[in-house]
């Protein structure tokens, strides 16, 4: 079993930046491979990027590709969404997610954190 808690969410304005992170309690983080999604009201979860088990390989939702950048600390069972030029349509609630896929596009997210909100406003 592995509980995940997203910190870092808030309030801030277009243009700016902000970090996430995702700390693993329970099993070590790097037996999953690691992604994090977005949900608006009214929309279901949408991808925004993954990243492999040992942190070599990333990919992105190409709405967030060149802002957006994820990292994993193993050794802190901890993982991360640095989020650049913020837009207001990158408000939402951003969660994290552990998975038991080998390929990036579709992490099949096993584990959730309970979600961040990231609000930007213009």
């Amino acid at each position: 079993q592995v509980q995940l808690v997203e910190f870092g969410g808030g309030l801030v304005q277009a243009g700016d930046s902000l970090r996430l992170s995702c700390a693993a309690f329970g099993r070590t983080l790097s037996h999953y491979i690691m992604g994090w999604l977005c949900q608006v009201p009214g929309k279901e979860r949408g991808f925004v990027g993954a990243i492999s088990r040992s942190g070599s390989s990333t990919y992105y939702a190409d709405s967030v590709k060149g802002r957006f950048t994820i990292s994993r600390d193993n050794a802190k069972n901890t993982m991360y969404l640095q989020m650049n030029s913020l837009k207001p349509e990158d408000t939402a609630v951003y969660y994290c997610a552990a998975g038991s896929s080998t390929v990036l596009v579709d992490i099949r997210p096993i584990y959730w954190g309970q979600g961040t909100q990231v609000t930007v406003s213009s």
